[in-house]
């Protein structure tokens, strides 16, 4: 019978002198923890999502809170009923979130921290614009009631959108958010360094927002996209309705699967023009490894 996974969603900005110093320990800890998920480290700190038992989803969070100016590192947690990663990877990186802007320094200031409760209150003020910082197929699953959405492929498009559509803004406050907050950690930085001078963010995310505001209260609308083997997420954190495609990795729905260029395991309709045969015919071979997995009783994690 399988245990509960706790899975812990975290992100610290700090100054790593030498990240690649902390690697090797970090990934035996979790190794022998039975910890698994996906952490990045850079010099300006560390980002990730591990999922595990109580004890060694305890014994990583001790460790990174005792790495320099870690202490205030925070966390949030949820629970899947199976493992949602294949294996721990502890990766090195330029940035923990790719924005592309070397200037942009969240240590040095961030924008306003709005706690969930008082989310719904400033979102809904007419002179406030609301802006959703993440990818387009994650705003595409879900939202906030009237928030604009960017179309972005990826949070490195984002200052050429804002340096294309500020014109818009002048005369509003400007609220932001994302999954878990760490995108807004650079976004509001970049906006009060581009002299907007208020500048909001929700603290702790959409995650945050889900497990804190009960739904009948709640501006959300549909799911929260998230990057482990739950796909997405509602309110209450319970895992959603939302499969993933195995090519190109984007959240589809069961209606998604109607489509007619929708191959189980090879393609979907978002990415029938992305890929070439060479690239489906592995796509197919690895969709028939998780098949034959499934039929003995085993899990085959791709990632």
């Amino acid at each position: 019978m399988a245990r509960m996974q706790i899975v812990a969603a975290l992100y610290h900005f700090t100054r790593f002198p030498d990240p690649a110093a902390l690697r090797g320990p970090l990934l035996q800890l979790c190794t022998a923890q039975g910890v698994k998920g996906s952490l990045l480290l850079a010099q300006e700190g560390i980002n990730g999502t591990i999922a595990g038992p109580r004890a060694g989803i305890d014994a990583v969070l001790e460790h990174l809170r005792a790495l320099p100016g870690c202490a205030a590192l925070e966390h949030k947690e949820s629970y899947a009923e199976d493992m949602p990663f294949g294996r721990m990877k502890v990766k090195l990186k330029r940035e923990i979130v790719t924005m592309g802007k070397p200037d942009v320094d969240p240590v040095a200031r961030v924008g306003s921290y709005v706690a969930p409760q008082d989310w719904n209150a400033l979102i809904a003020s007419p002179d406030v614009a609301l802006i959703d910082t993440r990818n387009d197929y994650e705003v595409g699953i879900g939202t906030f009631e009237g928030a604009v959405d960017p179309d972005i492929r990826t949070f490195r498009d984002f200052p050429k959108w804002w340096e294309e559509h500020r014109d818009e803004y002048r005369g509003k406050r400007i609220a932001m958010f994302c999954t878990g907050g760490i995108r807004c950690e650079k976004s509001t930085n970049y906006l009060l360094g581009q002299g907007i001078n208020e500048v909001f963010h929700l603290k702790g995310g959409i995650l945050k927002y889900l497990e804190d505001v009960p739904a009948e209260q709640s501006m959300w609308n549909g799911e929260c996209y998230v990057f482990d083997g739950r796909v997405s997420v509602g309110h209450g954190l319970v895992p959603g309705d939302f499969d993933s495609c195995h090519a190109c990795r984007r959240p589809i729905s069961a209606a998604d699967k109607l489509h007619p260029e929708y191959e189980r395991g090879a393609c979907c309709h978002h990415c029938v023009n992305e890929y070439s045969e060479t690239d489906r015919a592995r796509f197919r071979e690895r969709q028939r490894q998780m098949d034959l997995a499934e039929a003995r009783g085993e899990k085959h994690f791709s990632d």
